[in-house]
């Protein structure tokens, strides 16, 4: 006959994962074998409906047919509830039981069981960095200051005043790092954590530096070399690896530089190319002139050609932003004829004569 799990908990069908949870540690205190006065059958009973509730896909199954298909949780089935386990020969008693907590259980079981420790980081950090146009063009270093945590100047981090020797941390025996066995529910696990006394360096300052109190680090002003590549656009980021903040015991975090390219009246960006424009007079867009004309690489003279029109675009190759892959893009200037406000007598007539021409 099929059992009836909720009523084994004691909890309603639409009873939450926290219900259940409270239910089964409820109960499973009061019939934990180790007390003495209860049968194993009964606390193996209510670890089956909580082996089954507990699990999203298995309390579905059990939802919509009475049963779980797959036999786990079922009496006898390997894997079912907490069966598989000697409570007895494990040490575990009454009051372990009271204090453990199935999230802690899974941490260490997964992340406690002695693998590679995980490394910590400093906090990475952000500043803004404005730039001229050309600049963001060609590329540029600069130096900034900014106040961080960072190694300690006078003891270069390692927290141990000028001719001191560094000492075995007597916490971690040289370590760097301290073992903790736990027992649980599940088992005996070994977990590691850094060693507060050294922060993983296994090592102590015989006598302290007085700058940073030996901690090896401190917030400081310090200045940073940035390299801006060439072909910026505005709002790019740049990140610096290991220029964020100092971490002691851990790898400094990174520092990102977000750069606002100012505008450049002379110049508008499209891409790899620039476009520029060149204001010239009537009689020159009819007759053709040179003009001294301001690039990315400085003055130029560039040839306006005879019977240049309104908006009529020169290209200028090469003259443009430097392309990542290599080469450059081009400059484009755009003619914009001035017309005369008001004419002379001379010129009226002049323009009478070029109208009789059909021009």
């Amino acid at each position: 006959m099929n059992k009836d799990y909720y009523t084994i908990l004691g909890i309603e069908r639409n009873a939450t994962k926290d219900d259940i949870k409270k239910a089964f540690r409820k109960l499973a205190h009061k019939h934990h074998p180790d007390k003495g006065n209860t049968d194993d059958a009964k606390f193996k009973e209510i670890s089956e409906a909580y082996n089954i509730l507990s699990d999203d896909k298995r309390r579905a199954e059990y939802d919509s047919y009475g049963r779980v298909f797959n036999g786990a949780g079922a009496p006898g089935a390997p894997g079912a509830g907490f069966e598989g386990f000697d409570f007895g020969g494990s040490g575990f008693n009454a009051q372990d039981f009271q204090n453990f907590d199935l999230g802690d259980i899974f941490t260490e079981f997964f992340n406690g069981g002695g693998g590679a420790r995980r490394v910590k980081r400093g906090r990475d950090i952000s500043i803004d960095l404005e730039l001229p146009f050309t600049e963001a063009v060609f590329g540029t270093k600069r130096k900034v200051l900014i106040t961080k945590v960072s190694e300690c100047k006078k003891c270069k981090g390692t927290g141990a005043k000028a001719g001191s020797s560094m000492d075995t941390c007597p916490t971690c025996n040289g370590k760097g790092n301290i073992h903790e066995t736990k027992r649980s529910l599940l088992g005996t696990f070994t977990s590691m954590r850094v060693c507060d006394s050294c922060h993983g360096k296994g090592e102590v300052p015989h006598d302290k530096c007085n700058d940073c109190h030996g901690i090896g680090i401190k917030r400081q002003e310090v200045e940073i070399s940035i390299t801006v590549p060439e072909n910026i656009h505005n709002g790019e980021m740049i990140r610096l690896s290991g220029a964020g903040e100092a971490l002691s015991g851990g790898v400094p975090g990174d520092l990102y530089v977000k750069l606002h390219v100012e505008d450049d009246p002379r110049f508008k960006r499209e891409g790899t190319n620039i476009t520029t424009t060149l204001n010239i007079k009537l009689t020159d867009a009819l007759l053709g002139k040179e003009y001294t004309l301001p690039t990315l690489d400085g003055e130029i003279q560039v040839k306006v050609p005879e019977g240049a029109s309104p908006g009529e675009m020169l290209r200028l190759r090469g003259k443009g932003v430097p392309k990542r892959g290599g080469g450059r893009g081009d400059l484009f200037i755009k003619l914009k004829i001035k017309l005369p406000q008001k004419l002379s007598k001379k010129a009226k007539m002049l323009v009478e004569e070029l109208k009789e021409e059909g021009i």
